[in-house]
This record gives C-alpha cells, structure tokens and sequence, in this order.
C-alpha cells in the first residue's frame, strides 16, 4: 500500500492511513515502506534507531547485566529517556491499540528505522549477525509487555495460525501445567499447543508441559516460536537487501551515510562545555581522570615536548572538550614545543592548527573530540602514540604500561584480555574501575565521557556539556531531497 501524504490531505485521513498501515505496536517487518521521505528524517531515523540497538548491547555488554531481567530493561528504557527517544520507550513500555497521531507516527517511525538499518547492516556477515541478535533482543522485549489480547491481536493482524487452548482442556492439566510452568498465576494466563520441536529451547530448560507429541506454552513464553520464525525472516531479508545494496547506492546520497552508518557515534559530541580546565592541572588529571588513550598522549608530550599530527589532533580536541580555552591551549602547545624549538618555529608551523581546532582559522567549523569509534579505526604508524592503546598497542606493552602505574596484577591481567580479545570499549570500562576502585561498568564511548564520569565520581569539578541529540552523518550531497524506498528491501 502507497501512503505518500500530500499537503491537502485533512488530519483524519492522515491518522487513518497510518492506522491501516499500522494498527498494532509491534511489527514483523515484512512489508517495507514504499512513502517518500525527506533525506534528514532518512538519517535521523537510522541514528535514532541505532542508539536504540546499542542501548540493548551496552546493557549487556557493558554493563553486565542479565538478558531480559527487570534491571537490564530497566537500563535500556531509562537510557533511551536520557537520549530523548520516548516513542521507543512507548514502543517498548506497553503495547496499546492507540489511535492517537503521536502514537501513530511512533510506529511508522519505527517501521521506517528497521529498513534503513538492514540496508546499512546487510554489507557482511558481522554486520548481520550483530544486527539480527539486537532486533531479536527488541522484539523478545516488546512481546514479554504484551497483554494476552494484544498478543491475540498480534497473531489475527499477521495471519499467525496459533490458538490458544480452551478452558475445559486448561483445567484437565492444569496441575501439570503448574508444575512444569515457571510463571505465577498460570489460572489466569492462556496456553498454546504446539509441536515439541517448535519450541526446543524451552523443552530443553524444563519450562513446558509436554504431551503427545505437543507443547503447552504460556503466553508469556510463546515468543520461543516466534523468535525462531523472526530469525530465519531477518536473514533472508537481509540476503536479500546485500543483492540489491548496488541499486540503492547509484544514489550518491546515500553511499557515505549507510556504509559509515555502523561506525557512527550517537552521543553527546561535546564539541562545547562550560567548564573551564586551567592548564596547570592537567598533570594531575591525567593520571586521576583521564581515558588511558589520552593519558599516554599526555604523558608522551611532557617526556619528548612534541606530538605528531594525530597525537596534536587527538589530543588537543579532547583538551578542547573537557574545557580547556583557546588561550590556555595555545599557551600548554607554546611551552611544551618551545623546549625543543624556537618560538618563531612553533608560531609559524604549530599555532594555526590549534586556533583551527577551536574554529578560528580556515573553515571556521566548531570541531568535536574524537569518540572511541574514530580513535578505534584510526591508523597508527612507527612511532605515532595516538590511537586506542587497547588496541594499537602490543599486550606486553600494555601490561609493562598499567604495571608502572601500580595497578594489581589481576586487574591489569583482566584489562589485557580484555583488549586482547577484541573488547577495547569495555577493557577501558575495566580500566575506569580499575583506576577508581570502582565496579561501575560504565559504557565508555568516548573520552570525554570518560573524563566527566571520573569527575562526577570524584566530585572534583562540575561538568556541564553542551547536549546534543544526535551526531550527524554527513552524505557527499547535503541538499534535503526526498527519496523513495525500493520494494525489495
């Protein structure tokens, strides 16, 4: 079905239309989009989407905690009302059969996301993995807040053959539904027949009465079905998208925002603060409150007095960040370069790019500091210094590093394994605590981050960043142009 929406069209017929498309808070995903949208909703709605799925990685990733407990959608929920996202909280909290515009919108948005995300996600088999595993994690979340009439509704909307068993049947096994469900007050909870091996998951942890060949399955535990069918659906679709991802990037638009999409950062940028760091105490902060990238950057400049680009680049937007000025940076940059140079040197080759960080030469830009993200895939040659130090550099020299700050053995060891597998975002959160004698788990995201979160902690200084909603993907074309979405996707 087309619902493009033209300007004459009355309120009614718009909430009319979207109910049509989207009578039911949860969706399969089955029918794509085919309406056109604006180019910036495009990018808003694949950012907005993409903080929502990494909201559900941090929680366990991150921060430890248990796949679908209380606590861990209780941090996924209160995460996205901290990034402004309260139409997926609304999405996520309770499933309703609103007819309200808002309400409405909420679904289309969310409908939208799914795709634009698939196209940016179906280019490897990494990508898709990780893609299928965070909408899986969403939709088991949805389904778990569900009502047994929205559920009922849910299955009647998607032609879902599964009925629930009659009361007379209920009551015949109804103590061995007791004994076999791990749920309470099963009295007043419907059940569903199916076949045993539809639900293999739950017969293999004991959560199910069997007989006959069939499993009675609580409607609260009857997304095991579903999630199998889901999964085999997101693949295929995503197949499907990787064969047709030529025909979409012959718009040149869209080439830079979906490859880069899986590399974008989502938080705050903190491209402007309104703390005020004084240079003189950047040596204590750099052992108390810097991210271990910025700290041997630090550490580096006072020892040989010179940094190369990367390291000047790096370093001076993360001091730019935290609250450092313009004036005090030129003066930190002067002093430490002019012990192995002479002034005129430093002012001729050195002082234009730290006035350009800060926007006050060539394209006048407000420059944010790197995120963990660029710092990540950021290349590091012989003898640069900048980059992740979890990543560019060698688990000796890592090891020998965190041992002549006088860290304990264990925790040094936890931090290089870490990193050694692959986890550089989380051995800096085992850093931070590690440092703090702490056992917080932030997500580090970016160092900046990490430096108001140790400032918090310590109570030291009190930081007030400029908040941003979202970081912007930037296409070759920035022109607002509408597009108009390929069936096949």
């Amino acid at each position: 079905m087309d619902f493009k929406i033209k300007r004459k069209s009355t309120k009614t017929a718009v909430v009319g239309g979207l109910l049509e498309s989207y009578p039911h808070d949860l969706q399969l995903y089955k029918i794509p989009p085919i309406e056109d949208i604006a180019l910036k909703e495009f990018e808003t709605l694949a950012l907005e989407r993409l903080t929502l799925l990494r909201s559900l990685a941090t929680a366990t990733t991150l921060k430890g905690l248990r796949l679908y407990s209380e606590e861990w959608i209780e941090y996924v929920l209160s995460d996205l009302r901290t990034q402004g996202l309260k139409y997926y909280v609304k999405l996520c909290e309770k499933t309703d059969f609103s007819t309200k515009e808002a309400d409405l919108q909420a679904r289309r948005k969310d409908h939208i996301a799914h795709f634009i995300l698939r196209l940016a996600y179906c280019r490897t088999e990494e990508l898709r993995r990780w893609f299928v595993s965070r909408e899986i994690e969403l939709f088991r979340m949805r389904f778990m807040t569900m009502t047994s009439d929205a559920v009922d509704t849910f299955f009647r909307i998607n032609n879902l053959c599964y009925t629930n068993i009659s009361e007379e049947e209920k009551n015949e096994i109804l103590i061995n539904l007791r004994e076999s469900t791990h749920h309470q007050n099963i009295d007043n909870m419907k059940f569903y027949k199916v076949k045993f091996y539809e639900v293999l998951d739950l017969v293999k942890t004991r959560k199910v009465y069997l007989k006959g060949g069939y499993a009675y399955v609580p409607h609260k535990d009857f997304i095991s079905v579903l999630i199998a069918q889901y999964r085999i659906h997101l693949r295929q679709s995503l197949a499907i998208a990787s064969h047709h991802l030529s025909e979409v990037e012959q718009d040149e638009r869209l080439v830079s925002l979906l490859k880069g999409l899986h590399q974008t950062y989502t938080g705050n940028n903190y491209s402007d603060t309104k703390a005020a760091v004084p240079i003189e105490t950047l040596d204590s902060l750099s052992s108390k409150s810097f991210p271990l990238c910025m700290r041997q950057l630090h550490e580096h400049l006072r020892t040989a007095h010179h940094l190369k680009h990367g390291g000047r680049l790096q370093y001076g937007l993360f001091l730019k960040g935290i609250g450092v000025t313009l004036e005090d940076s030129l003066r930190f940059w002067r002093e430490e370069f002019t012990k192995i140079m002479d002034l005129d040197k430093f002012e001729k080759q050195y002082a234009y790019n730290v006035r350009y960080n800060y926007g006050k030469e060539g394209s006048k830009k407000n420059y944010s500091p790197f995120n963990c993200l660029k710092i990540i895939s950021n290349t590091v040659g012989p003898g640069d210094c900048h980059g992740c130090p979890f990543k560019h550099s060698d688990a000796n020299v890592l090891k020998n590093k965190m041992k002549g700050y006088g860290f304990e053995l264990q925790a040094i060891n936890d931090v290089v394994d870490l990193a050694k597998r692959g986890h550089y975002q989380i051995a800096c959160s085992k850093y931070f605590d590690v440092v703090h004698n702490s056992s917080m788990g932030l997500g580090i995201n970016h160092p900046n981050q990490y430096f108001e979160e140790s400032q918090k902690l310590k109570g030291e200084v009190k930081i007030e960043p400029k908040t941003e909603a979202k970081q912007s993907i930037k296409p070759e074309n920035n022109a607002v142009e509408d597009m108009e979405f390929d069936e096949n996707f």
